[in-house]
């Protein structure tokens, strides 16, 4: 049996908004057909008001740190940040997997249907199984810059790949953590691991002392790395944004998904995207916002037309697991960008990063994107009184 949903307006994404559209699914929510509320006898329409969007994409999460909610202080900035993730990560099994279970179902109420998920270790693996969520699995790798480190470090981690599971629509690959974190061998592994395909996830220039290590072997990272006695001898600085290193050693054949961006310029964006057409950068407002108080030049990513995402990163760093949220921080501090730039940023492109754009991102006849529904009591698309509710 056939649904046919209408509303205030339907933005499909792949083509412009249909005042008073009408969403014609099946009962697998395949999209069978896309219309006007004119064309239709009312009595067989299902009426909504506010805005029906597709599935939103979580393009960064580390749905393993769910357990931490609270735990860890705001606006410490990136390095008291990490050391408070590694003092307050381990607690009991159960709780994680509690914490876990309790966030997926949050992503699925916010209307995620999918998501790019750092795993480290192997907690989520039952969830991910089971979860109607679309999951890519970036099993992430770091040495702190120990070439020497650099085998064992991947070998231990390849346990960690070998057990994600590519059932129930899931993907994987195997990712470098960040440029501070990544020796040149360990890219090489992970390089030679992937061979070319799928998609790569990497922190990038989240904080100010990660471009300062780059440029001059000076910064916060220095003594970050003393406290946990990591020599830093063989590392030579370039006198380059740290995004330079990245690109020198990872694969431009793979899709790169660059997250966090926050002191990435216009000339870095111009950069990896001639490095590769495959670049996507992945924001997480939110999240910049709890750690380093501040949010990327969204300016900068719209001279460049380069592909944003949204994710949320972890509730370790996060209040909420919802790409509505995000969107709204954005139109907060940033308004000069458009809805409709937004919604594309938090569904296609998304997709397209994760390699599902055949599936969802978009609500067109043939895919199942899910739909959303934005249920606008002011009015105004992203105002505050802005709710979302899962309707197909």
């Amino acid at each position: 049996m056939l649904r046919k949903i209408s509303s205030d307006y339907v933005y499909p994404v792949s083509s412009a908004p249909i005042k008073n559209g009408v969403v014609v699914i099946d009962e697998q929510g395949e999209i069978q057909a896309l219309g006007r509320r004119a064309d239709y006898d009312e009595s067989e329409l299902e009426i909504h008001h506010g805005a029906i969007v597709p599935g939103f994409v979580n393009a960064h999460c580390h749905l393993e740190l769910s357990h931490m909610k609270g735990k860890v202080d705001t606006g410490t900035g990136l390095i008291p940040f990490i050391k408070n993730v590694v003092a307050f990560r381990e607690v009991p099994q159960e709780e994680i997997q509690a914490a876990i279970i309790a966030a997926d179902a949050e992503m699925q109420a916010e209307g995620i249907v999918a998501v790019g998920d750092i795993s480290n270790k192997l907690d989520t693996l039952t969830c991910k199984n089971s979860s109607p969520i679309r999951y890519y699995s970036f099993v992430e790798m770091f040495d702190f810059l120990q070439d020497a480190n650099a085998q064992d470090t991947f070998d231990a981690y390849m346990e960690v790949y070998r057990a994600q599971s590519t059932s129930n629509g899931n993907k994987k690959s195997g990712v470098p953590h960040a440029p501070y974190s990544v020796s040149r061998k360990l890219f090489e592994l992970i390089n030679e691991l992937n061979q070319g395909e799928g998609t790569i996830s990497i922190h990038n220039q989240e904080t100010p002392h990660e471009n300062e290590l780059f440029r001059s072997k000076r910064g916060g990272f220095i003594d970050f790395y003393k406290g946990f006695g990591i020599p830093m001898d063989t590392f030579h600085a370039s006198g380059k944004n740290s995004i330079y290193y990245a690109l020198a050693n990872m694969d431009a054949r793979c899709k790169t998904l660059f997250v966090h961006n926050t002191m990435t310029t216009e000339s870095d964006i111009s950069t990896a995207q001639i490095w590769s057409d495959k670049t996507y950068w992945a924001t997480c407002p939110n999240a910049n916002l709890y750690i380093e108080n501040r949010l990327p030049n969204y300016q900068a990513f719209l001279n460049t037309e380069a592909k944003v995402c949204i994710g949320t990163d972890s509730l370790t760093s996060n209040w909420r697991l919802s790409i509505l949220d995000e969107m709204k921080t954005i139109h907060k501090y940033q308004s000069y960008i458009p809805f409709e730039t937004l919604l594309g940023w938090a569904t296609l492109n998304g997709a397209e990063a994760l390699g599902y754009e055949n599936e969802i991102g978009s609500i067109e006849k043939g895919k199942k994107p899910g739909l959303n529904l934005l249920n606008l009591k002011s009015g105004k698309i992203l105002s505050n009184s802005t709710t979302v509710e899962k309707i197909a």
